[in-house]
């Protein structure tokens, strides 16, 4: 792999995170190697990734057979299984958090989704993943459900670095921003120091094309066949307008006063399902200061192997012109606003499903090794 355009991409302020984290990558020292190169910087992990890793890699097989002549249950498992690994990642990737003084070298994991409408539930998970996993660049992610913003500015106010996903429109990165400035005041006024809380806000980007392109393609026309591709960066983009906006406010001057770190934008879900567009799409497009990119396997090849990265400072410009793309669907009968909440219920239920299969995975399993002699 190629560390020219990657290194390109760090140089212009992008942070690039591996959308993998499985003990495969962790064994195989291949995670080490891209952490040692600098040409990645964090991890966050992939339910539906360690399903499949459960079910064929033969480095979890030794744990998985003493668990089941234990009786561990599935969810119990499971636990055992992610804390063993995020540990591992955490200490691959902590001369980067070291290095950067917290701001990076983090690694990203989920906690159940099935939690999503309960808050306390959220925030007793979070803090149980957080203190059996006993490392600083551990960040958990939560996803920006209403009861979900509330669970993370709870965690923020105990110090406990939270990832906010399952974000999907402008408006609601302004919720998840503000519930982020609330934890780190709450923190502030319990006595912790800021500098070492950390947070990104996810955004989904991918699966906004492929919604919109698909009503597009009802339309049938020239014009509705023009417009495909454009919804996704143009939504993301003017939920990083947001964003420069909040920072430049009094209330982020405060607590920048006080040492806080500021909330970054990552971009997630930025492989490309459309075999049309180019498959570095949603990193070339996306670079800006400041951000993290989250990028699976294949697509961290790609970026890697031709990828074009060209530093450009988004400007009002910029913005307008994202306002204008995203504008025009209507002509087209499609409610932007609408069409993010069809999605934000998509993506959880999602979320909830790749959930299943990975205990479904663990079950079978466990239950293989009961069953072996």
């Amino acid at each position: 792999m190629t560390g020219d355009v990657l290194e390109r991409l760090t140089t212009a302020g992008v942070s690039v995170w591996l959308d993998d984290l499985t003990r495969d990558r962790l064994a195989d020292g291949s995670l080490a190697a891209l952490v040692r190169s600098r040409r990645v910087t964090g991890a966050t992990s992939d339910p539906s990734m360690l399903a499949k890793s459960l079910c064929d890699s033969p480095f979890y097989a030794g744990q998985l057979d003493d668990l089941a002549h234990r009786s561990v249950r599935a969810e119990q498992a499971l636990r055992l299984v992610t804390t063993h690994d995020l540990r591992w990642a955490c200490d691959i990737l902590r001369p980067v958090h070291e290095a950067t003084g917290g701001a990076d070298g983090l690694v990203s994991v989920g906690i159940d989704p099935r939690l999503a409408h309960d808050a306390e539930a959220t925030l007793a998970e979070a803090r149980e993943l957080w203190r059996v996993t006993g490392r600083a660049n551990v960040m958990v992610r939560i996803p920006a459900t209403d009861a979900g913003l509330t669970a993370l500015s709870a965690c923020l106010a105990e110090g406990i670095n939270a990832d906010a996903t399952l974000i999907l429109s402008a408006d609601r990165y302004d919720l998840v921003a503000d519930a982020c400035f609330e934890g780190l005041e709450r923190a502030h006024r319990a006595g912790l120091p800021l500098a070492g809380i950390s947070s990104v806000a996810s955004f989904l980007v991918g699966r906004i094309d492929s919604a919109v392109d698909t009503l597009l393609d009802r339309e049938g026309t020239l014009e509705a066949r023009a417009m495909h591709g454009t919804a996704a960066v143009s939504g993301a983009r003017l939920a990083h307008e947001r964003h420069e906006r909040i920072y430049r406010g009094a209330r982020w001057r405060a607590l920048a006063a006080l040492g806080a770190r500021p909330q970054r934008l990552l971009w997630a879900d930025t492989a490309v399902r459309n075999p049309a567009y180019h498959d570095t799409r949603y990193v070339d497009r996306l670079v800006t200061r400041g951000t993290v990119n989250a990028m699976p396997p294949a697509t961290l090849q790609a970026v890697a192997d031709h990828g074009s990265v060209v530093p450009r400072r988004w400007t009002e410009e910029t913005y307008d012109d994202a306002r204008r793309l995203l504008g025009h669907l209507q002509w087209f009968g499609i409610d932007h606003g609408e069409l993010v909440l069809r999605l934000e219920s998509e993506a959880l239920k999602q979320a909830d499903d790749s959930w299943h299969q990975l205990l479904d995975a663990l079950t079978l399993a466990l239950d293989k090794d009961r069953q072996t002699p």
